[in-house]
């Protein structure tokens, strides 16, 4: 029998008002944490469908802060239209990757999964006008990259792991060394243009955004998180 919807359903759970500038509920609205940050290298994230619905994703919150930021979401993307976002007229990108992306896993983070620069090294020899971040777990990523020649084809930065992130305390990680997609991102671009005071007050803001999903949490008696990697 077909449901009757001239009668308004009184078990409908109502919606939460979410705020316009961040797209999260208001209870969890991030703006009071974004820190402008004027990046002379431009970040593209894909980001894996599975991530842009994920509330304890750092990539909302480095899209938010940084200056020229675009996240693209997306998990098979049309060749004319990757090529266009990885190649358009004066842009040379370079992808944020370990070089060995069919080795054993070099890092977990809520997307890409890297490590801290000791020291850095990418496949280009000037500083690339673009860098290129996938956001979503080791796994997914990977896959993203396979399925993707045009990605495979990038230069890469890879990064020396140096120190532990802060994001396993919201999701696992396999690894101290993994980072979360803001952290990597902020490595990657201070090794690009030499200057990593510039993103410390991001990474301030990324470790109180840290803090406050973690009492949230506490308070709703949460337990465990997706595994997460690569962010």
């Amino acid at each position: 029998m077909p449901l009757d919807t001239s009668v308004p359903r009184t078990d409908a759970r109502p919606t939460r008002p979410l705020c316009a500038v961040c797209e999260l509920p208001m209870r969890t609205c991030l703006c009071g944490l974004v820190v402008r940050v004027d990046n002379r290298v431009d970040v593209l994230v894909l980001q894996h469908p599975r991530e842009a619905r994920e509330a304890k994703g750092s990539a909302r919150l480095l899209r938010l802060s940084l200056a020229r930021c675009r996240v693209v979401v997306g998990e098979l993307f049309d060749p004319a239209r990757l090529a266009e976002l990885l190649h358009a007229p004066g842009r040379s990108s370079v992808l944020l990757y370990p070089a060995d992306a069919g080795g054993h896993d070099q890092g977990d983070g809520d997307g890409h999964a890297l490590a801290a620069p000791a020291g850095a090294s990418a496949g280009c020899a000037a500083t690339p006008a673009q860098l290129v971040v996938l956001d979503a777990t080791w796994r997914k990523s990977l896959r993203m990259l396979m399925a993707h020649p045009a990605l495979q084809a990038l230069p890469r930065l890879g990064l020396e792991p140096a120190r532990s992130g802060r994001y396993g305390v919201l999701r696992k990680a396999r690894l101290p060394t993994q980072l979360s997609t803001l952290e990597a991102t902020c490595a990657g671009l201070a090794a690009l243009e030499g200057d990593a005071g510039r993103y410390a007050p991001l990474l301030g803001a990324f470790g109180r955004f840290v803090d406050a999903r973690a009492a949230q949490a506490a308070g709703h008696g949460e337990h465990g998180a997706a595994d997460v990697s690569a962010p």
